[in-house]
Protein backbone atom coordinates (compact mmCIF):
# COMPACT_ATOMS: atom_id res chain seq x y z
CA UNK A 1 0.00 0.00 0.00
CA UNK A 2 2.81 2.27 0.54
CA UNK A 3 4.83 1.57 -1.77
CA UNK A 4 1.49 1.98 -4.24
CA UNK A 5 1.00 5.63 -2.20
CA UNK A 6 4.73 6.44 -3.38
CA UNK A 7 4.04 5.66 -6.56
CA UNK A 8 0.73 7.59 -6.77
CA UNK A 9 2.83 10.82 -5.10
CA UNK A 10 5.17 10.51 -8.14
CA UNK A 11 3.00 10.19 -10.51
CA UNK A 12 1.30 13.60 -8.78
CA UNK A 13 4.59 15.22 -8.64
CA UNK A 14 5.75 14.86 -12.32
CA UNK A 15 1.64 16.00 -13.41
CA UNK A 16 2.27 19.03 -11.78
CA UNK A 17 5.96 19.35 -13.27
CA UNK A 18 4.30 18.60 -16.64
CA UNK A 19 1.67 21.70 -16.19
CA UNK A 20 3.78 23.95 -14.80
CA UNK A 21 6.61 23.71 -17.37
CA UNK A 22 3.89 23.85 -19.85
CA UNK A 23 2.58 27.33 -18.45
CA UNK A 24 5.87 28.73 -18.43
CA UNK A 25 6.98 27.61 -22.04
CA UNK A 26 7.61 30.87 -24.58
CA UNK A 27 5.69 31.22 -27.26
CA UNK A 28 6.49 28.57 -29.65
CA UNK A 29 7.30 28.69 -33.26
CA UNK A 30 3.82 29.22 -35.54
CA UNK A 31 1.73 29.72 -33.05
CA UNK A 32 -0.54 32.82 -32.98
CA UNK A 33 0.07 36.01 -31.87
CA UNK A 34 -1.57 37.17 -29.03
CA UNK A 35 -0.75 40.35 -28.52
CA UNK A 36 -4.05 41.89 -29.30
CA UNK A 37 -6.28 42.11 -26.52
CA UNK A 38 -10.20 43.29 -26.51
CA UNK A 39 -8.85 47.11 -26.97
CA UNK A 40 -5.42 47.11 -28.35
CA UNK A 41 -3.15 45.23 -31.05
CA UNK A 42 0.28 44.89 -29.53
CA UNK A 43 3.32 45.65 -31.91
CA UNK A 44 6.91 45.36 -30.94
CA UNK A 45 9.50 48.46 -32.05
CA UNK A 46 13.27 47.64 -31.23
CA UNK A 47 16.07 50.30 -31.97
CA UNK A 48 19.58 51.85 -31.29
CA UNK A 49 17.60 54.53 -28.70
CA UNK A 50 21.24 54.96 -27.15
CA UNK A 51 25.15 54.01 -28.20
CA UNK A 52 26.50 55.28 -31.37
CA UNK A 53 23.03 54.97 -32.90
CA UNK A 54 21.03 57.19 -30.87
CA UNK A 55 20.43 59.44 -33.88
CA UNK A 56 18.89 56.72 -36.14
CA UNK A 57 16.80 55.27 -33.42
CA UNK A 58 15.58 58.08 -31.84
CA UNK A 59 14.10 59.26 -35.45
CA UNK A 60 12.74 55.61 -36.28
CA UNK A 61 11.12 55.64 -32.65
CA UNK A 62 9.80 59.38 -33.82
CA UNK A 63 8.52 58.70 -36.81
CA UNK A 64 6.91 55.25 -35.64
CA UNK A 65 4.99 57.10 -32.59
CA UNK A 66 3.63 60.05 -34.82
CA UNK A 67 2.19 57.11 -37.34
CA UNK A 68 0.88 55.42 -34.39
CA UNK A 69 -1.09 58.49 -32.93
CA UNK A 70 -2.51 59.31 -36.30
CA UNK A 71 -4.09 55.94 -36.93
CA UNK A 72 -5.81 55.63 -33.57
CA UNK A 73 -7.19 58.64 -33.77
CA UNK A 74 -8.57 57.89 -36.97
CA UNK A 75 -10.24 54.83 -35.42
CA UNK A 76 -7.16 52.21 -35.11
CA UNK A 77 -7.28 49.02 -36.70
CA UNK A 78 -9.70 46.39 -36.86
CA UNK A 79 -11.25 48.82 -34.22
CA UNK A 80 -8.78 48.63 -32.39
CA UNK A 81 -6.16 50.87 -31.36
CA UNK A 82 -2.45 50.19 -31.94
CA UNK A 83 0.13 49.84 -28.72
CA UNK A 84 3.83 50.57 -29.35
CA UNK A 85 5.87 48.48 -27.21
CA UNK A 86 9.38 49.81 -27.60
CA UNK A 87 12.76 48.10 -26.49
CA UNK A 88 16.23 49.99 -26.98
CA UNK A 89 18.97 47.41 -28.38
CA UNK A 90 21.95 49.92 -27.12
CA UNK A 91 23.23 49.89 -30.88
CA UNK A 92 24.52 46.15 -30.05
CA UNK A 93 23.75 43.69 -32.42
CA UNK A 94 23.02 40.84 -29.46
CA UNK A 95 20.60 43.06 -27.59
CA UNK A 96 18.83 43.80 -31.11
CA UNK A 97 18.28 39.97 -30.57
CA UNK A 98 17.58 39.63 -26.38
CA UNK A 99 15.01 42.73 -27.43
CA UNK A 100 12.95 40.82 -30.45
CA UNK A 101 13.15 37.81 -28.22
CA UNK A 102 11.43 39.61 -25.13
CA UNK A 103 8.98 41.12 -27.62
CA UNK A 104 8.21 38.13 -29.49
CA UNK A 105 8.06 35.66 -26.65
CA UNK A 106 7.28 37.64 -23.41
CA UNK A 107 5.02 40.87 -24.91
CA UNK A 108 3.37 38.32 -27.56
CA UNK A 109 3.58 41.36 -29.95
CA UNK A 110 1.59 41.05 -33.94
CA UNK A 111 4.76 41.96 -35.49
CA UNK A 112 7.99 43.77 -34.95
CA UNK A 113 8.92 47.05 -36.36
CA UNK A 114 13.06 47.59 -36.66
CA UNK A 115 15.97 48.18 -36.92
CA UNK A 116 17.82 50.82 -39.25
CA UNK A 117 20.51 49.45 -39.01
CA UNK A 118 21.39 46.41 -41.14
CA UNK A 119 23.79 45.01 -38.72
CA UNK A 120 21.27 44.69 -35.65
CA UNK A 121 18.46 43.83 -38.32
CA UNK A 122 20.49 41.02 -39.27
CA UNK A 123 21.12 39.80 -35.89
CA UNK A 124 17.53 40.16 -34.84
CA UNK A 125 15.65 38.76 -37.81
CA UNK A 126 16.01 35.09 -37.02
CA UNK A 127 14.20 35.48 -34.10
CA UNK A 128 10.78 36.53 -35.42
CA UNK A 129 11.46 34.08 -38.91
CA UNK A 130 11.75 30.84 -35.94
CA UNK A 131 8.52 32.28 -34.32
CA UNK A 132 6.86 33.55 -37.22
CA UNK A 133 6.20 36.96 -36.33
CA UNK A 134 6.63 39.11 -39.25
CA UNK A 135 9.06 42.14 -39.09
CA UNK A 136 9.41 44.81 -40.94
CA UNK A 137 12.71 46.67 -41.13
CA UNK A 138 12.01 50.64 -42.11
CA UNK A 139 15.47 51.17 -43.53
CA UNK A 140 17.81 48.14 -43.06
CA UNK A 141 19.24 48.03 -46.43
CA UNK A 142 21.90 45.64 -46.71
CA UNK A 143 20.73 42.24 -49.31
CA UNK A 144 20.96 39.93 -47.23
CA UNK A 145 18.51 41.16 -44.42
CA UNK A 146 14.96 39.85 -46.37
CA UNK A 147 16.87 36.58 -47.57
CA UNK A 148 16.89 35.24 -44.03
CA UNK A 149 13.25 34.10 -44.35
CA UNK A 150 9.80 34.71 -45.34
CA UNK A 151 8.77 36.74 -42.37
CA UNK A 152 11.14 39.51 -42.81
CA UNK A 153 10.76 42.41 -45.04
CA UNK A 154 11.29 45.69 -45.78
CA UNK A 155 10.67 49.50 -46.74
CA UNK A 156 13.55 50.94 -48.34
CA UNK A 157 15.54 50.16 -50.99
CA UNK A 158 18.82 47.61 -50.56
CA UNK A 159 22.28 48.70 -51.02
CA UNK A 160 22.55 47.00 -54.42
CA UNK A 161 20.58 49.73 -56.08
CA UNK A 162 22.35 53.05 -53.75
CA UNK A 163 25.51 51.15 -54.96
CA UNK A 164 24.07 51.60 -58.36
CA UNK A 165 22.27 55.23 -57.91
CA UNK A 166 25.43 56.61 -55.88
CA UNK A 167 27.81 55.14 -58.75
CA UNK A 168 25.78 56.92 -61.65
CA UNK A 169 25.44 59.82 -60.03
CA UNK A 170 29.39 60.14 -59.92
CA UNK A 171 30.22 58.84 -62.99
CA UNK A 172 27.53 61.05 -65.27
CA UNK A 173 26.93 64.15 -63.36
CA UNK A 174 29.97 64.64 -61.18
CA UNK A 175 32.17 63.47 -64.52
CA UNK A 176 34.21 61.09 -61.85
CA UNK A 177 36.22 58.44 -63.50
CA UNK A 178 38.72 57.10 -61.08
CA UNK A 179 37.31 57.24 -57.14
CA UNK A 180 38.16 55.87 -53.66
CA UNK A 181 36.15 53.84 -51.64
CA UNK A 182 36.48 54.37 -47.48
CA UNK A 183 34.61 51.38 -45.96
CA UNK A 184 33.46 50.04 -42.37
CA UNK A 185 34.91 47.13 -42.30
CA UNK A 186 32.51 46.60 -38.76
CA UNK A 187 29.21 47.47 -40.62
CA UNK A 188 27.33 45.16 -43.31
CA UNK A 189 25.63 48.07 -44.30
CA UNK A 190 29.60 49.76 -45.45
CA UNK A 191 30.80 46.25 -46.54
CA UNK A 192 27.23 45.89 -48.76
CA UNK A 193 27.53 49.06 -50.24
CA UNK A 194 31.11 49.13 -50.96
CA UNK A 195 30.74 45.98 -53.17
CA UNK A 196 28.25 47.57 -55.17
CA UNK A 197 29.47 50.85 -56.14
CA UNK A 198 32.56 49.08 -56.86
CA UNK A 199 30.32 47.16 -59.39
CA UNK A 200 28.99 49.38 -60.97
CA UNK A 201 30.87 52.35 -61.23
CA UNK A 202 33.47 49.74 -63.02
CA UNK A 203 30.39 48.72 -64.77
CA UNK A 204 30.51 51.71 -66.42
CA UNK A 205 33.92 52.65 -67.57
CA UNK A 206 35.37 54.10 -64.24
CA UNK A 207 38.16 52.46 -62.01
CA UNK A 208 37.81 52.07 -58.36
CA UNK A 209 41.11 52.07 -56.56
CA UNK A 210 41.47 49.56 -53.69
CA UNK A 211 39.41 50.23 -50.85
CA UNK A 212 40.53 51.78 -48.10
CA UNK A 213 39.25 50.24 -44.54
CA UNK A 214 38.41 51.36 -41.13
CA UNK A 215 36.06 50.33 -38.17
CA UNK A 216 33.48 52.50 -36.57
CA UNK A 217 34.68 54.61 -33.80
CA UNK A 218 37.89 55.22 -35.05
CA UNK A 219 39.15 58.98 -34.44
CA UNK A 220 41.75 59.55 -36.30
CA UNK A 221 41.34 59.06 -40.15
CA UNK A 222 44.43 61.40 -41.30
CA UNK A 223 47.08 58.35 -42.32
CA UNK A 224 44.53 56.44 -44.98
CA UNK A 225 43.38 59.39 -45.69
CA UNK A 226 46.92 60.97 -46.85
CA UNK A 227 47.22 57.38 -48.36
CA UNK A 228 44.02 58.29 -50.82
CA UNK A 229 45.30 61.81 -51.19
CA UNK A 230 48.45 60.16 -53.06
CA UNK A 231 46.47 58.61 -55.46
CA UNK A 232 44.87 61.35 -56.97
CA UNK A 233 40.94 60.25 -57.00
CA UNK A 234 38.40 62.72 -58.42
CA UNK A 235 36.05 61.82 -55.96
CA UNK A 236 35.59 59.84 -52.26
CA UNK A 237 33.20 57.38 -51.22
CA UNK A 238 32.62 56.82 -47.34
CA UNK A 239 29.98 53.94 -47.04
CA UNK A 240 29.73 53.92 -43.35
CA UNK A 241 27.78 55.78 -41.06
CA UNK A 242 27.45 59.60 -40.09
CA UNK A 243 29.46 59.53 -37.33
CA UNK A 244 32.46 58.97 -38.89
CA UNK A 245 31.60 60.49 -41.87
CA UNK A 246 31.79 63.84 -40.50
CA UNK A 247 35.20 63.39 -39.01
CA UNK A 248 36.26 62.15 -41.98
CA UNK A 249 35.09 64.92 -44.33
CA UNK A 250 36.60 67.55 -42.03
CA UNK A 251 40.30 65.65 -42.20
CA UNK A 252 40.00 65.10 -45.45
CA UNK A 253 39.40 69.21 -45.62
CA UNK A 254 42.03 70.33 -43.41
CA UNK A 255 44.07 67.79 -45.72
CA UNK A 256 43.74 70.09 -48.91
CA UNK A 257 41.44 67.39 -50.28
CA UNK A 258 38.46 69.52 -52.25
CA UNK A 259 37.33 66.54 -54.23
CA UNK A 260 33.24 66.00 -53.61
CA UNK A 261 32.81 63.09 -50.77
CA UNK A 262 29.48 60.78 -51.43
CA UNK A 263 27.61 58.52 -48.77
CA UNK A 264 24.32 56.67 -48.72
CA UNK A 265 21.68 56.97 -46.43
CA UNK A 266 23.31 55.99 -43.94
CA UNK A 267 25.10 59.98 -43.31
CA UNK A 268 21.51 60.67 -42.06
CA UNK A 269 22.51 61.39 -38.35
CA UNK A 270 22.36 64.67 -35.82
CA UNK A 271 26.31 64.08 -35.81
CA UNK A 272 27.16 64.61 -39.08
CA UNK A 273 26.86 68.78 -38.08
CA UNK A 274 30.41 68.15 -36.52
CA UNK A 275 31.26 67.87 -40.09
CA UNK A 276 30.11 71.53 -40.57
CA UNK A 277 31.26 73.93 -43.22
CA UNK A 278 33.48 70.65 -44.40
CA UNK A 279 30.36 69.18 -45.64
CA UNK A 280 30.36 71.78 -48.97
CA UNK A 281 30.34 69.32 -52.18
CA UNK A 282 28.90 66.25 -50.44
CA UNK A 283 26.35 63.77 -51.65
CA UNK A 284 24.35 61.00 -50.92
CA UNK A 285 21.90 58.94 -52.13
CA UNK A 286 18.51 58.98 -50.04
CA UNK A 287 14.55 57.75 -49.22
CA UNK A 288 12.96 60.55 -49.81
CA UNK A 289 13.27 65.02 -49.74
CA UNK A 290 11.30 66.66 -47.27
CA UNK A 291 11.40 69.51 -50.61
CA UNK A 292 8.68 66.90 -52.12
CA UNK A 293 5.67 68.94 -53.06
CA UNK A 294 3.72 65.75 -52.24
CA UNK A 295 0.15 66.38 -50.17
CA UNK A 296 1.07 63.15 -48.71
CA UNK A 297 5.13 64.56 -47.81
CA UNK A 298 4.14 67.81 -46.74
CA UNK A 299 1.42 66.89 -44.88
CA UNK A 300 3.99 64.33 -42.81
CA UNK A 301 6.26 67.04 -43.01
CA UNK A 302 3.98 69.38 -41.37
CA UNK A 303 2.59 67.10 -38.37
CA UNK A 304 6.25 65.88 -37.45
CA UNK A 305 7.24 69.74 -36.97
CA UNK A 306 4.70 70.01 -34.67
CA UNK A 307 4.80 67.32 -32.46
CA UNK A 308 9.01 66.87 -32.17
CA UNK A 309 9.72 70.94 -33.25
CA UNK A 310 12.12 69.57 -35.89
CA UNK A 311 12.16 68.66 -39.46
CA UNK A 312 11.47 64.81 -39.88
CA UNK A 313 14.85 62.54 -41.54
CA UNK A 314 14.15 60.20 -44.09
CA UNK A 315 14.67 57.33 -41.11
CA UNK A 316 11.53 59.01 -39.45
CA UNK A 317 9.71 58.85 -42.63
CA UNK A 318 10.77 55.04 -43.34
CA UNK A 319 9.54 54.36 -39.76
CA UNK A 320 6.11 56.31 -40.40
CA UNK A 321 5.58 54.30 -43.53
CA UNK A 322 6.75 51.02 -41.50
CA UNK A 323 3.59 51.63 -39.30
CA UNK A 324 1.66 52.81 -41.88
CA UNK A 325 2.10 49.08 -43.84
CA UNK A 326 1.52 47.08 -40.84
CA UNK A 327 -2.23 48.90 -40.19
CA UNK A 328 -2.42 48.32 -43.69
CA UNK A 329 -1.91 45.01 -43.81
CA UNK A 330 -3.68 43.85 -40.78
CA UNK A 331 -6.73 45.22 -42.15
CA UNK A 332 -6.39 43.77 -45.37
CA UNK A 333 -5.53 40.63 -43.87
CA UNK A 334 -8.70 41.26 -41.24
CA UNK A 335 -6.62 39.05 -38.92
CA UNK A 336 -3.21 39.48 -36.60
CA UNK A 337 -2.07 36.29 -36.83
CA UNK A 338 1.34 35.55 -38.26
CA UNK A 339 0.28 33.34 -41.53
CA UNK A 340 -1.89 35.84 -42.38
CA UNK A 341 -0.48 38.78 -41.77
CA UNK A 342 2.66 37.68 -43.40
CA UNK A 343 0.21 36.94 -46.70
CA UNK A 344 -0.93 40.40 -46.77
CA UNK A 345 2.30 42.09 -46.10
CA UNK A 346 3.72 40.16 -49.21
CA UNK A 347 0.70 41.66 -51.05
CA UNK A 348 1.83 45.35 -50.25
CA UNK A 349 1.21 47.93 -52.60
CA UNK A 350 0.92 51.51 -51.03
CA UNK A 351 1.56 54.55 -51.54
CA UNK A 352 3.50 56.35 -48.57
CA UNK A 353 5.67 59.30 -48.00
CA UNK A 354 8.91 57.72 -49.37
CA UNK A 355 7.36 56.47 -52.33
CA UNK A 356 5.20 53.70 -53.68
CA UNK A 357 5.22 50.67 -51.63
CA UNK A 358 5.07 47.43 -54.02
CA UNK A 359 6.69 44.19 -52.33
CA UNK A 360 8.00 42.39 -54.24
CA UNK A 361 8.98 38.36 -54.22
CA UNK A 362 12.17 38.88 -52.58
CA UNK A 363 10.25 41.17 -50.10
CA UNK A 364 11.96 43.94 -51.05
CA UNK A 365 10.16 47.06 -52.39
CA UNK A 366 11.16 48.43 -55.78
CA UNK A 367 11.32 52.29 -55.44
CA UNK A 368 13.17 55.15 -56.81
CA UNK A 369 16.00 57.06 -54.63
CA UNK A 370 17.23 60.63 -54.38
CA UNK A 371 20.61 62.50 -54.56
CA UNK A 372 20.61 65.20 -52.05
CA UNK A 373 23.59 67.59 -51.95
CA UNK A 374 24.83 67.96 -48.06
CA UNK A 375 25.38 71.46 -47.18
CA UNK A 376 25.66 73.06 -43.32
CA UNK A 377 23.59 76.23 -43.14
CA UNK A 378 23.35 78.97 -39.73
CA UNK A 379 24.51 75.51 -37.80
CA UNK A 380 21.61 73.31 -39.35
CA UNK A 381 22.81 70.05 -42.01
CA UNK A 382 20.59 70.94 -44.85
CA UNK A 383 19.97 68.12 -47.86
CA UNK A 384 19.50 70.01 -50.44
CA UNK A 385 17.33 68.03 -53.45
CA UNK A 386 19.65 67.19 -56.71
CA UNK A 387 17.92 64.54 -58.38
CA UNK A 388 15.70 61.41 -58.86
CA UNK A 389 17.52 58.26 -59.91
CA UNK A 390 14.73 55.36 -60.82
CA UNK A 391 15.35 51.54 -60.67
CA UNK A 392 16.51 50.13 -64.11
CA UNK A 393 18.62 51.04 -67.00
Amino acid sequence: MNAILGRLGLLVLAGSLVISSTTGCERKAGSAGDGSSSSDIAVGFYGSLTGDGASFGQSSKEGSELAVEEINAAGGVLGKKLRLIVEDDQSKPDEASSAVTKLVTQDKVVAVLGEVASRRSLAAAPVCQKYQVPMITPSSTNEGVTKIGDYIFRICFIDPFQGEVLAKFAYNDLKARKVAILKDISQDYSVGLTDSITKNFTALGGTVLDPVSYSGGDPDFKAILTQVRGQNPDAIFVTGYYTEAAIIARQARELGMKMPLLGGDGWVGDALKNGREALANSFISNHYSADNPAPVVQNFVKAYKAKFNREPDSIAALAYDSVKVLADSITRANSTEGPKLRDAIAKLDLGGVTGQLKMNAERNVDKPAVIQEVTFVNGEVKFVYKTTINPGP
